[in-house]
């Protein structure tokens, strides 16, 4: 499928510039597109994954990735979707958030084969410029009256606390420069990028028309193509929950965490996101949709996306070990999670540290250490909790007129360290035996 066609039916391309004339650029031959990747952290979330897939749409359809690091601009600052002046970032730091950042790429694009990905860095050329070029060779085809119409300059000029450093007013500047430098060294014609990058992928274009306003008028001098806005349902951003960013690493995410950020998502977005996010094409999406809504409480479509998303970033074992772990915790088979996926599954839930030595001992009952916990506030809530039934110690509840008498002992722990308690079906605190 055409690169411009696959996008389309996934709900991926938001504009185009060029029209026809890109139509038969892209259909008469490989051509080259990059994307550039702002290094502000030392890794991606899903918010910036969309830019990488886009990238590899490009490449499976026959062309050439460029992947630019911002190792330039990176320490101007992008003030797209800013209310405020960036904190400038020393040129070490840039190196090490461009160093993590690359991390992330090898799992989505191919660097190997005929339309092998290239890693290219902006500070390469830009670094190089001297003040005055930039203001004779580039900035002279900038119109100062255009660039305040901007709305990420206009919406700064208007807020008269803030406003904006000349340095963010020149972003624009290097990132029209970085496209005319990639035209003229690489025949890089493309530039991909999120929606909000249009102002900046037009005044490239524009740069690169003027520069080349001698050669003849048939040469096809650049196109842009730009995704939408990356929300949910609700407009909220993806790869956001309350406990901060889903991030595309697993010393950031964890795998499982990972899992079951794409587990939950709700059914009216499932549906978009596997277009989105995944590489199933299309007869097989819709299979998978068509057996989410004869069984809808199975969440097939929910399942196919966490498997999908899960062995992109972190590969098919800890995709079989996820859905594992998810089995052996609603299930209450918790003792048949190893190390690793125990720490990673009960990484969030309340803990706290207590002696191992106590163990078989009077204050290693649950009379006396529930209320040591988040679990309940007394003794006397802890033995009506207890004799309700409400306890499970690793998954396993505990009942019986002998539950109010339960003492944890050594051979409680799991993996000689850890004993979880539950109180009904979603309260856990995990002990930690030192």
């Amino acid at each position: 499928m055409q690169f411009l066609d696959e996008l389309k039916w996934r709900g991926l391309l938001h504009q185009t510039t060029g029209g026809d004339e890109l139509q038969a650029h892209l259909a008469s031959g490989s051509r080259i597109a990059y994307c550039g990747f702002d290094p502000t952290k030392d890794a991606l979330t899903i918010g910036n994954y969309m830019p990488i897939k886009m990238l590899r749409h490009w490449q499976l359809a026959g062309h050439k990735p460029i992947v630019l690091m911002g190792g330039g601009t990176g320490l101007i600052g992008d003030p797209s979707g800013k209310d405020s002046e960036r904190q400038l970032l020393s040129k070490e730091q840039v190196a090490k958030n461009i160093e993590g950042q690359l991390r992330s790429f090898s799992k989505v694009l191919d660097f190997e084969g005929p339309n092998a990905a290239i890693i290219m860095n902006n500070a390469d050329w830009l670094c190089e410029l001297g003040f005055i070029d930039v203001l004779r060779d580039v900035g002279k085809y900038f119109s100062v009256n255009t660039m305040i119409q901007k709305d990420s300059v206009k919406d700064r000029l208007n807020n008269r606390e803030q406003g904006i450093s000349y340095t963010e007013f020149s972003y624009m500047i290097l990132q029209a420069y970085d496209f005319l430098h990639l035209r003229r060294e690489m025949d890089c014609t493309i530039q991909i990028a999120g929606s909000d990058q249009y102002g900046n992928i037009v005044a490239g274009i524009d740069l690169i028309r003027r520069d080349m306003l001698e050669k003849d008028d048939n040469v096809f001098r650049g196109a842009g193509v730009t995704n939408p806005l990356v929300t949910s349902s609700d407009g909220s951003k993806i790869g956001k929950t309350e406990d901060g960013a889903i991030w595309l690493t697993e010393d950031r995410t964890s795998p499982y965490a990972f899992h079951q950020y794409w587990l939950n998502i709700p059914d009216e977005d499932v549906g978009k996101f596997l277009r989105w996010f995944t590489f199933l094409d299309q007869p097989k999406i819709e299979n998978i949709e068509k057996e989410h809504m004869q069984a809808p409480h199975q969440r097939a479509s929910q399942h196919a996306l966490a498997d999908a998303m899960t062995e992109i970033f972190h590969g098919i074992e800890n995709v079989t070990r996820c859905n594992e772990a998810a089995n052996a915790l609603f299930g209450g088979d918790i003792k048949s999670l190893d190390v690793h996926m125990l720490g990673e599954v009960f990484a969030e839930v309340p803990a706290g540290e207590f002696a191992k030595g106590s163990l078989g001992g009077e204050s290693a009952s649950l009379v006396e250490l529930l209320p040591q916990t988040e679990l309940c506030k007394s003794k006397r809530e802890a033995r009506e909790f207890l004799k309700s039934g409400s306890v499970a110690i690793n998954g396993e509840k505990i009942n019986g007129e002998n539950a109010i008498n339960r003492v944890l002992t050594s051979e409680d722990l799991l993996h000689g360290t850890t004993i979880l308690l539950r109180r009904g079906k979603k309260a856990w605190f995990a002990t930690r035996w030192v």
